[in-house]
């Protein structure tokens, strides 16, 4: 079996961090992401999914730290399936995804400085951008580097440009 999300939009909330007894960061939010299509009768139309995402452990710390309501990301990880019961004894359940690996990115001005991770020297405007695989000691998984390599850059984000996977 093979689950893995790629998601790219931006968070509905700032993330709320939290503790395990076991030390291990857990951190809460949401991301929103429009997908724009032409429907069946030719008119321009788009639909935007409101996703729960989990960052955990050192990633959770990174993201509180430079992510804020609003901010533009690339979120992979792995879906999962929840299932509780209200207050009114009524069953609940919802999908959320399981972070394994995030991007921060923002504008078209800021993605040349992508790679900053916090420099105080830096000019961009906002949250500060930063590679968190890079921060990782440059480890990239290979399959997404395969994807890079193998993807038409025909894939546009909601602003019209062009998203580089």
């Amino acid at each position: 079996m093979f689950n893995k999300v790629v998601l790219v939009g931006h968070l509905t909330r700032d993330i709320e961090l939290r503790y395990l007894q076991t030390g291990t960061a857990i951190g809460k939010s949401a991301i929103a992401v429009t997908r724009k299509y032409t429907a069946n009768n030719g008119q321009k139309a788009e639909e935007t999914c409101f996703i729960d995402i989990t960052f955990w452990g050192r990633i959770a710390e990174i993201a509180n730290q430079y992510l804020r309501k609003g901010s533009k990301c690339l979120i992979e990880g792995s879906l999962k399936f929840e299932q509780w019961q209200d207050q009114n004894g009524q069953n609940r359940s919802k999908h959320s995804v399981s972070v394994e690996n995030m991007e921060m990115l923002g504008d078209s001005s800021a993605n040349s400085q992508q790679n900053n991770y916090g420099n105080q020297n830096s000019n961009q405007s906002g949250y500060a951008q930063q590679n968190y695989k890079q921060a990782q000691n440059n480890a990239q998984p290979q399959v997404a580097q395969q994807q890079v390599a193998n993807e038409p850059n025909d894939v546009y984000n909601e602003d019209g440009e062009t998203i580089p996977f």
